[in-house]
């Protein structure tokens, strides 16, 4: 959740641009400074970059070039706020910003922060004076919201402009979304002020960043140049890091990112309400929230992420309201209100949960297929440490499912690892062992490439009938093992969408080990070996969390970058461009080792070709399938640079054949299931279509039928 973490800013001015500013800041300027102990930890994580890393990436031009593009990018990603000049001005960094980090000096970074900060302070300055302006709503010009794409501002009218359409947009969305029966200037005056108090808040909110919510962005923009999973985290950012990943989350239970300033869903975090409600879904953005059934909505779009996540966090029990404009759809949509009630989210107790499907053959028998939905790769570390022999694990639970699934005489198991980010690697080769006999599972290649085979060690299986694995592209590390081992010994059939190709290992450290003591001591007497600000029980000088090894096949092939092909394929909206580790510009490549000895169980690839010939000939047919093309199209067209109409007539018009073609397309997905169809004035239906898993389950009837011929 504080990997992309957009930092708020702080009001500041700022020194004459020219030569180098790298020393010597003017004394009295309200400049943000980086602080010594900021200066101590760039040394240190770049020394573990360069020397201890799995990658070793020495600090040169290249990653110099790379390094400064993620801080543009991070500062300004929708190309809102900067200027061309500024652009020019910092290219004097471009090719040494890394080296300046090796040695210390954070000054670069931090003069590209404040000239940051100066100009997202004068722009909403001026959006506040323009929100009195009279705006002519019957002029037909176009905005752009997102303009990562287009390039930046030439000069301060073009800048100017950009805000004068912004403030625009926003009242016209004030007036569109407007329900009160009061007069048209009754209306207008309550809109002009909530857009007020919306533009005076972010300025409040960007007054009080201070030098590490600046540090945590710079070190970030270093951090990502070299591996998308090593990450460096301050005192407050470690802490809150390490409590979600050891204990409990209180709130609606989905990881939040900032995304060109709207908070998205990056995760849905399985057993929580979000995942329960099954309303919200991975890169909605949320642009309002409310507290209670009948709270006023606040405003959250450009917002800093811990305060919008906190509006968002409360006590369990209580309900909060969130507006959602759903993934793939365009800003101008009406959006979604959904109302959750907040629950205390035990991570550990994410667990494994049967069902079982009677799915009707070609052949016209009906068959019983148990499907296994698990969430997460889980184990009670405490009471395994402590030799409870009753300690909770995804092995233990799943020995027990299947246990009851043979019971009921199913034909087959599908085990459902969608969206299932990974957990415990020992939890992954257990549970492989499940459906293998004895034998490697899995090998790791440390940074002294020293390469160790992970095996399962217990004989016999519990479950050798016909057996599915369903995978997408959020399924990541354990799943990926897991699966990939069940593909390679031919144990059974791999279904879905390629998975996110996240093949690497990651090691949390308290950087006080890196700390020298001579620093520490300097530090202290310089009163900077603790930032106020700190929490009890934070470490003193942050964490980092880097990359250390490599996982592989037991056929060698790397699961990094590739993740792990289905055997039977299905499409899906979220492409390898934009998701997964291949999106990622510094993630480590796929590559293959010595394979190691293994004895499969079966070979697949005759049957599995049947199957999909047979999978191929039922989509050709299936209206179902049609319509989940037609979305994922849908989904696509958005990856594009969207201008929307600031004439209150046509937008007006675009939102209204939105809604109808909204609710077309839920209703043809009604029909198709011979479901009620969503009538005007009412509340959007809640729908739980899974085609993905329907088709599965029906081609795990083609397998049953296929291994009893």
């Amino acid at each position: 959740m504080f990997k992309n973490f957009v930092i708020g800013l702080a009001l500041i001015s700022i020194v004459a641009c020219g030569s180098k500013p790298r020393v010597n800041l003017e004394e009295g300027t309200l400049e943000l400074k980086p602080s010594a102990q900021h200066e101590v930890i760039a040394t240190e994580v770049t020394n573990l970059l360069e020397n201890y890393s799995y990658k070793k990436v020495p600090m040169n031009d290249s990653v110099s070039a790379i390094v400064f593009d993620n801080l543009v990018k991070s500062m300004d990603q929708g190309r809102n706020y900067l200027l061309a000049s500024d652009l020019e001005d910092f290219q004097q960094f471009r090719k040494t910003i890394s080296q300046d980090f090796k040695k210390g000096d954070l000054s670069a970074p931090f003069y590209m922060f404040n000239i940051y900060s100066k100009r997202y302070l004068e722009c909403l300055e001026y959006a506040l004076s323009q929100v009195d302006v009279e705006h002519n709503f019957d002029v037909d010009e176009k905005y752009a919201a997102y303009r990562e794409k287009l390039p930046y501002f030439k000069n301060d009218d073009e800048l100017k402009d950009q805000w004068r359409k912004r403030v625009k947009y926003d009242l016209l969305n004030l007036r569109l979304a407007s329900t009160d029966k009061d007069s048209v200037e009754t209306n207008t005056e309550k809109n002009k002020e909530n857009l007020r108090k919306r533009y005076k808040n972010l300025i409040s909110q960007a007054k009080k960043t201070n030098s590490n919510d600046a540090f945590q962005l710079i070190i970030t923009a270093l951090t990502d140049a070299v591996d998308p999973h090593t990450t460096y985290y301050n005192p407050s950012f470690a802490q809150a890091f390490n409590e979600g990943m050891s204990n409990t989350l209180e709130g609606i239970g989905a990881r939040l990112q900032m995304d060109n300033e709207m908070l998205t869903v990056k995760e849905v975090i399985a057993g929580g309400p979000a995942f329960k409600d099954k309303s919200i879904n991975v890169e909605d953005k949320i642009i309002g929230v409310a507290q209670g059934t009948d709270g006023e909505f606040e405003d959250i779009v450009g917002w800093r992420i811990d305060v919008a996540v906190a509006k968002i966090k409360g006590p369990q029990g209580t309900v909060v309201r969130l507006k959602v404009i759903p993934a793939g759809q365009e800003l101008t949509a009406q959006p979604k209100i959904i109302e959750l009630k907040r629950e205390k989210i035990v991570i550990s107790e994410e667990s494994a949960k049967k069902e079982v499907k009677q799915i009707k053959g070609e052949d016209g028998k009906m068959y019983k297929v148990g499907l296994i939905k698990l969430p997460k790769f889980y184990i009670d570390f405490e009471a395994y440490r402590k030799r409870d022999p009753n300690y909770k694990s995804t092995t233990r639970d799943v020995r027990l499912i299947l246990d009851s699934l043979r019971q009921e005489n199913v034909d087959a198991v599908v085990l459902d690892l969608r969206n299932n980010g990974g957990g415990s690697l020992q939890e992954a080769i257990e549970l492989t062992g499940l459906f293998i006999d004895k034998g490697p599972v899995v090998q790791v290649r440390d940074v002294r490439n020293r390469v160790e085979v992970d095996s399962d060690q217990e004989a016999g299986v519990s479950w050798d009938g016909p057996f599915g694995v369903l995978i997408n592209r959020f399924s990541a590390s354990a799943s990926e093992i897991f699966a990939g081992a069940i593909q390679d010994y031919g144990r059974g059939l791999v279904l879905g969408s390629q998975s996110f190709g996240k093949g690497t290992v990651q090691s949390a450290i308290d950087m006080s080990r890196f700390i020298s003591a001579t620093n520490k001591l300097l530090l202290k007497a310089k009163g900077e070996n603790k930032d106020p600000d700190t929490p009890n029980g934070a470490p003193e000088f942050g964490q980092i969390n880097i990359t250390m090894g490599k996982f592989y096949r037991v056929t060698g092939s790397s699961t990094q970058h590739k993740g792990v092909e289905p055997d039977i394929v299905f499409p899906t909206q979220y492409s390898a461009e934009k998701f997964g580790e291949s999106s990622e510009p510094s993630a480590l490549p796929w590559d293959q080792i010595k394979p190691t000895t293994f004895t499969k169980v079966a070979d697949m690839s005759n049957i599995t070709a049947d199957l999909q010939k047979i999978h191929a000939a039922r989509m050709d047919k299936s209206p179902e399938f049609a319509y989940l093309l037609e979305d994922i199209e849908e989904f696509k067209k958005f990856d594009t640079v969207q201008k929307i109409s600031l004439k209150q007539s046509e937008l007006q018009k675009e939102r209204e054949e939105n809604k109808k073609k909204n609710r077309a397309r839920v209703n043809k997905g009604l029909e198709l299931r011979g479901l009620p169809l969503w009538k005007e004035g009412e509340p959007q239906p809640k729908t739980d279509f899974d085609f993905i898993l329907d088709e599965s389950l029906q081609v795990m009837a083609d397998y049953i039928q296929r291994t009893k011929q």
